[in-house]
């Protein structure tokens, strides 16, 4: 298995080259709405998945081949999990003088290692679905020892020692549509550049929200800078790899 695909097309980040430093379906979460489908290990436990000589020579390969906006980490499962994440991050900016970012789950930011290794970014895309634990546990079901509390504590912590672009990304479903004042709440307290709104519009095991309720969920978002999946237009890309892609976006 490579550990670069696509690039893909993110309503986020423009044409994005993909490095996925876990490779298999790990994560801290088990969200009602993941694309890749059911965790198949829930953990909170960080190890070495990939080594950095592989994503060096993957990287330098798609580099070669295509072109791209940004690169970003995210793949299969939660990318911080990977002990040597600071250490891939270096890789890239080796490489490239192209953007770093990484779509993070949150889970882990209080640990010192990751958030060091993320400080190297350019930007960081933190998840935030939910105003309660309750929501949280139904939503992104958490594992032992994760809670709603000290990951919201640990996203405002990081963003007062970030200085690149901290993104909040939080997924609308009928479960939290009702939440968006709580949440547009806890997104001013963090203070975060963007504010990106989406809705699972890939195949998944849960519905989307509609247009119209987004428009409402908008509104509350009205004092700070946010983008909605519904309004944002996908560049078109030349898929570099398409079996590895749809390992991580099987709707591509």
């Amino acid at each position: 298995m490579k550990t670069v695909y696509g690039p893909v097309p993110s309503w986020r980040l423009g044409k994005s080259l993909g490095v996925d430093p876990v490779c298999e379906r790990a994560c801290s979460f088990d969200c009602v709405y993941c694309q890749v489908g059911k965790t198949e290990t829930l953990t909170a436990e960080q190890r070495k998945f990939v080594e950095a000589e592989d994503v060096e020579r993957d990287l330098k390969e798609a580099l070669a081949k295509g072109n791209a906006d940004i690169i970003t980490f995210s793949g299969m499962g939660e990318p911080t999990l990977a002990s040597n994440i600071g250490e891939l991050i270096d890789v890239a900016r080796k490489l490239s003088t192209l953007p770093t970012a990484i779509l993070t789950n949150s889970t882990l930011l209080s640990r010192p290692t990751v958030a060091d290794g993320l400080k190297k970014l350019d930007l960081v895309s933190a998840k935030l679905d939910a105003s309660s634990e309750n929501q949280f546990q139904k939503i992104n079901k958490a594992v032992q020892g994760i809670n709603f509390e000290e990951t919201v504590k640990a996203i405002k912590k990081f963003r007062t020692k970030f200085s690149g672009k901290l993104a909040l990304q939080m997924m609308f479903l009928k479960e939290n549509e009702g939440s968006a004042g709580e949440m547009a709440a806890l997104a001013k307290e963090i203070n975060p550049f963007e504010v990106q709104l989406n809705t699972p519009l890939r195949k998944c095991g849960v519905k989307p929200i509609s247009a119209e309720k987004m428009e409402l969920v908008k509104r509350e978002f009205s004092e700070l800078n946010a983008v909605s999946v519904y309004e944002a237009k996908k560049p078109n890309v030349n898929i570099l790899n398409l079996g590895e892609t749809l390992r991580r976006r099987p709707s591509e």
